[in-house]
């Protein structure tokens, strides 16, 4: 069958059959994906047995809850950051901090807290190095912003992130900061490593048809917020990985990886109340003011609540 027919039939399908009240956005999607997938199969002559294949593989990477991980896996996070990033150059909105994918680990009510926050439980302290980040949220125009939203979160030293590794305290490495009244946040936490998709799971059996690792370099999460700004979603990289620019969920981007500081200064150790050398990273966000013309900064997703 030709492209031309295929539409037809499928519009057949998905459209002229409905038979009460449908939801034409709706429509319109189904109709596009099963079109693509019906072009597809007969462009790659795809066999009934691979289909079904393909059709098990999505079940058990639903069971397995790896989905939003297969998402960014496959670039397709990545594509929507692209289209959002040329939605808001359309609305005239360009020079603010980088967004980047959200990934599937956040977990709503972390504790809250006043300008500073300690992120770690204290478990992992004498097998890492102690990091200090700080900075500054800023509106367009430099302003700081004083009760902004920094909500932060990063995994363990093994990987892990708290609430889906049950080996881990409640909402360890997780903290929402309001900033002060110049717009200042600080936590102490320790640099994180990068980690890898599950080794049996289905993503990396996917990953390992298409001759690609699973691999993520060590990276720290926010999302920042405030009044009358839109909502950003990001992450920093910490400088130095080996996988920094061959990041397999493609979320590593120019202007998101700041330089890290080691200070091994004594009186400046002694003076953070340590005694060994630590880590220092300064990074300021800025938002922007929200514009009718601009897209929705607010994803609409499921995520977990603690």
């Amino acid at each position: 069958m030709n492209h031309q027919e295929i539409d037809a039939l499928v519009k057949s399908w998905i459209i002229d059959s409905a038979t009460k009240p449908a939801n034409p956005r709706v429509q319109q999607v189904v109709a596009g994906l099963v079109g693509a997938l019906c072009k597809t199969i007969e462009d790659l002559d795809i066999q009934a047995t691979e289909f079904w294949a393909g059709l098990e593989y999505l079940r058990e990477a639903g069971v397995r809850n790896e989905l939003g991980l297969l998402a960014p896996g496959l670039g397709l996070e990545r594509f929507l950051d692209i289209r959002a990033d040329e939605a808001e150059a359309r609305a005239g909105l360009t020079g603010g901090t980088p967004r980047t994918i959200e990934g599937p680990l956040y977990v709503a009510g972390a504790p809250e807290s006043k300008g500073y926050a300690r992120l770690d439980d204290g478990t992992e302290v004498d097998k890492a190095e102690v990091l200090f980040m700080q900075g500054t949220v800023r509106d367009e125009q430099g302003k700081p912003l004083a009760n902004a939203k920094v909500e932060v979160w990063h995994c363990n030293l093994m990987g892990g992130y708290s609430f889906f590794d049950k080996t881990q305290s409640p909402f360890n490495l997780r903290r929402t900061i309001y900033t002060d009244g110049e717009g200042r946040y600080q936590f102490r936490s320790f640099l994180p490593v990068g980690y890898s998709c599950p080794p049996d799971g289905t993503t990396q059996r996917l990953l390992d048809q298409l001759g690609r690792h699973g691999h993520r370099p060590a990276h720290i999460h926010f999302f920042i917020s405030a009044e009358g700004q839109r909502k950003l979603t990001t992450q920093i990289n910490i400088d130095g990985d080996e996988y920094l620019w061959d990041d397999f969920a493609f979320a590593s981007r120019e202007g998101l990886v700041p330089a890290v500081r080691h200070i091994t200064d004594a009186a400046r150790i002694s003076a953070k109340g340590l005694d060994k050398p630590y880590a220092e990273i300064d990074f300021d966000f800025c938002l922007y003011a929200e514009r009718e013309a601009a897209p929705a900064a607010e994803v609409e997703r499921v995520r977990a609540v603690a």
